[in-house]
């Protein structure tokens, strides 16, 4: 089902995320009409319905309108760098919805073919809220990373066990507010490291919590979180911290 909401990839980019979202409506057909419509401003590579059906709206070749404003290790244009994949799912304003098992099956067997493909990085297989946190949560965190990571696709590690311990919340300020500041950006999220825990830094720890520590989303980066995303840095090989 082509969309006509498409555009050649910017200054010589290529597919190098697997951007995954949710299609946020009551049905897959709406959310199709909706991405192949002119006046919507938006679309998507694929759409995976909840019987595992596969639509085709746009070339991998092509730009697809779905990432919006967001941001990844520095690049703005995610659009230009991504291909796009909508899952659909009612989404948390409708509620929020499993994901079925030949939906899961669909988007894994569909994310490994493209990411060989494309020779993508396992830990640029991100979800919505990660490029754009504050604005997006989607695919959310009902949503089986671990199964991805499991089949061969996507970067995960086991979350660490929630405790006591020390934490960082809005307000707080310091060392290791910068500290925990840099982590997230070494891993690719855009943040600011200003040593100041503010309202954009709880919503980074939020939208990393979503995707890698999902039985507690609240935006406070406790010690389950801090230690969850140190082993995920653990676990990058060298060349994707690598400065660039």
């Amino acid at each position: 089902m082509p969309s006509p909401n498409v555009e050649p990839r910017q200054k010589g980019k290529t597919a190098r995320i697997l951007l995954l979202h949710y299609t946020g409506m009551e049905s897959a057909e709406t959310a199709c009409a909706w991405l192949c419509n002119p006046a919507s401003k938006v679309s998507c590579h694929y759409l995976v319905d909840c019987d595992g059906r596969i639509t085709q709206m746009v070339d991998e070749d092509l730009r697809a309108w779905h990432a919006g404003r967001s941001l990844w290790k520095g690049e703005r244009d995610i659009n230009s760098c991504s291909i796009g994949i909508e899952i659909h799912n009612p989404g948390h304003d409708r509620g929020y919805a499993d994901f079925p098992e030949k939906q899961m099956a669909a988007v894994v067997a569909l994310g490994r073919d493209i990411v060989a493909r494309h020779a993508i990085r396992p830990e640029h297989v991100l979800a919505h809220s990660d490029v754009a946190p504050g604005r997006k949560i989607d695919p959310g965190e009902k949503f089986d990373w671990k199964r991805l990571h499991e089949q061969g696709l996507g970067h995960w590690v086991p979350p660490h066990r929630l405790g006591g311990g020390q934490f960082l919340q809005q307000g707080d300020s310091g060392e290791a507010v910068e500290a925990l500041q840099a982590m997230l950006a070494l891993y690719g999220y855009g943040i600011e490291i200003t040593g100041a825990f503010g309202p954009e830094t709880k919503s980074v720890v939020s939208a990393f919590q979503r995707h890698f520590r999902p039985v507690r989303i609240d935006g406070i980066a406790d010690r389950s979180t801090i230690e969850t995303l140190r082993h995920l840095l653990d676990a990058l090989p060298e060349v994707a911290v690598a400065p660039t």
